[in-house]
């Protein structure tokens, strides 16, 4: 039985004070919410705080990001050994923003993948479509390459110790949201994929939907077979949304 798992993504937001409140309202409220695990993925330069709020709660923390490179000439990157310095279980790889804005290719996404599992972090990979290529009928043929480029390089067994998130690139931040019924047919290929490889991890990994789940879609979006909870990004922001949707994970667990 799989654990539904929620996941916030703060992206580029967030401030001393009001992390401190975020963070002391969920600590408080996921107190009494069983059954499902729970993390924020915050800016790096809140990661010591972070750790410090949660520390002892349940919850876990981790990175947006991650550098390909264990250490060296990399101005600006962030390794996965620093992140364990800040006891981050999680980071995420992947993610569309970075595909787009920062041009990461899916080979760049492979390398950083390899890089958090060797250091000892769990990747949260993040595959989705654009608009374009939805409506052109190439969902699951982009959703297959950007798997691809991971398998190749650290294999099916690797996703024992990872999870996935299906995030449709044009259901984020623009307040669309794939129907359940999609998101569940983009969520059953990505385990068959992983099936016609391994049947055990297939059945065993994690995957999240991410695209504008809030607490009024998050119970119909969870109850789907293959959908095991969300990466959540604006929501995550919201004490009460957040909230509303981990309290909605664990009623359909």
């Amino acid at each position: 039985m799989r654990i539904k798992f929620v996941a916030g993504n703060w992206k580029m937001n967030g401030n001393l004070a009001a992390n401190q409140v975020l963070l002391h309202a969920l600590v408080e409220g996921l107190a009494r919410v069983a059954g499902v695990k729970c993390a924020i993925c915050a800016p790096f330069p809140y990661l010591a705080q972070v750790q410090q709020l949660l520390s002892g709660s349940g919850i876990g923390w981790g990175a947006q990001n991650v550098s390909q490179f264990d250490a060296g000439a990399y101005t600006g990157e962030v390794s996965g050994a620093m992140l364990v310095d800040f006891g981050c279980r999680y980071a995420i790889v992947g993610h569309s923003e970075r595909r787009t804005l920062c041009s990461e290719t899916s080979e760049i996404v492979a390398q950083k993948y390899a890089a958090a599992l060797k250091a000892g972090l769990t990747p949260i990979l993040c595959v989705g479509e654009t608009l374009e290529q939805r409506d052109a009928g190439d969902t699951e043929a982009v959703v297959a390459a950007q798997l691809d480029a991971v398998l190749e390089r650290s294999g099916a067994l690797s996703f024992a110790h990872a999870v996935i998130a299906y995030e449709p690139v044009w259901a984020i931040g623009t307040g669309k949201t794939a129907t359940p019924e999609q998101a569940q047919a983009v969520h059953a290929f990505i385990r068959a994929k992983l099936a016609a490889q391994d049947a055990v991890i297939a059945q065993n990994v994690q995957v999240l939907y991410g695209g504008s789940v809030k607490g009024s879609n998050a119970t119909q979006l969870f109850g789907m077979p293959d959908i095991d909870g969300g990466l959540i990004g604006g929501a995550s922001l919201d004490a009460n949304e957040m909230l509303t949707i981990c309290r909605a994970a664990s009623a359909v667990n």
